[in-house]
């Protein structure tokens, strides 16, 4: 079953992460972007667990909530499972082969590379190039996941009032949105190995883009909510005022060196250590650049901190930095959000395959 390929017209690009539902509208004249409308709504701490869904309820009222706010009539969507709920395979077939070919091939083929039952997955492929070592065949990047995570997805978006067009996976839509920041970072070529580390609120995954495609991902369990944690057991607040206390300050001068310092030196040891492992895991491979994204690459100074850890280029992701905005955008709650709209982008960009 193909499940991440249809195209559509217009289609929102929706966000489903642990602490929030994020949605991106965007439009194109020529070949600059123009974000219609976005929104951004907050998640129960129990809605979303190490990226697997455990209330579909919580999380289409959040989407209803975030489609008010944007006032969008779109009522398509892309959303994306996680890279963790994914298997992956690069396979070589006959180039002379049509797609409904290579399908019923791979139908025939895919117990060779899926641990699951057929009835359990979806499965999606797509034509990468011709083969390196052979020039009448193509390598295809097979895609499967269980049936599951597609189906929590289409449901929670019917129970909105929207409609699923595409389910992406979250690491393809960040190498799609991506290529709207590569000509913007100084000194970054098609042939670098760049890392893309993404810190959310409970999960910081790594994504390394060798040529533009996505070749690695890494989950950790590590993000803001830690920090949030901290603040709250720190000065006697309640979660919720914890968050917004982090957000919009109007802490105890002690904060920055006895709660925010220290955080900030553990979020770089865990990048440096995914870094690490990906480096040890694939011989004779370092990395170029850094890219930040997420809610927690803005907080200040961590990118430079980062720097002086690696020794290398480290950049936080603005996607929109050369988008137009529509009349209804507040530039700088946008700017706000920017780093932590990544995915989104990379989703809502598929309207325009």
């Amino acid at each position: 079953m193909k499940w991440f390929n249809h195209k559509h017209d217009h289609l929102l690009g929706i966000d489903i992460s642990t602490a929030a539902v994020k949605i991106l509208e965007l439009s194109k004249t020529g070949s600059r972007y123009k974000v219609e409308s976005y929104a951004v709504a907050p998640l129960a701490q129990d809605a979303v667990i190490d990226n697997n869904i455990s209330n579909i309820e919580m999380i289409a009222d959040a989407i209803k909530v975030a489609l008010k706010k944007t006032g969008t009539r779109t009522r398509h969507a892309c959303v994306a499972i996680a890279g963790s709920s994914v298997m992956t395979k690069v396979i070589t077939m006959p180039a002379h082969l049509s797609e409904d070919e290579m399908e019923e091939q791979l139908m025939v083929e895919a117990d060779q590379y899926i641990p699951y039952s057929l009835d359990e997955v979806c499965l999606d492929f797509e034509v990468q190039h011709v083969n390196e070592a052979n020039s009448e065949m193509v390598d295809v990047l097979l895609v499967a996941s269980r049936r599951e995570n597609i189906d929590e997805r289409v449901e929670i978006l019917e129970m909105a009032g929207l409609t699923a067009s595409i389910v992406d996976v979250g690491a393809f839509a960040m190498e799609n949105s991506y290529t709207l920041l590569k000509d913007h970072l100084p000194d970054v070529d098609e042939e670098q190995t760049v890392a893309i580390a993404d810190i959310g609120a409970t999960m910081t995954t790594l994504n390394i883009l060798q040529e533009g495609h996505a070749i690695y991902t890494r989950e950790q369990v590590f993000g803001g909510k830690q920090l949030t944690e901290e603040i709250q057991r720190r000065y006697g607040l309640s979660y919720e005022e914890a968050g917004l206390a982090k957000k919009h300050g109007g802490l105890p001068d002690n904060y920055n060196n006895d709660v925010l310092e220290p955080f900030k030196r553990a979020l770089v040891q865990q990048v440096a250590r995914s870094l690490q492992f990906f480096i040890s895991s694939s011989a004779n491979r370092s990395i170029d650049t850094v890219i930040l994204v997420g809610g927690c690459a803005s907080i200040a100074g961590l990118d430079k901190l980062i720097e002086e850890e690696l020794g290398i280029p480290v950049f936080i992701a603005n996607p929109f930095i050369n988008m137009a905005l529509s009349n209804k955008i507040k530039p700088q709650s946008l700017s706000n959000d920017s780093t932590a709209m990544m995915i989104a982008c990379g989703l809502a960009l598929r309207s325009f395959d």
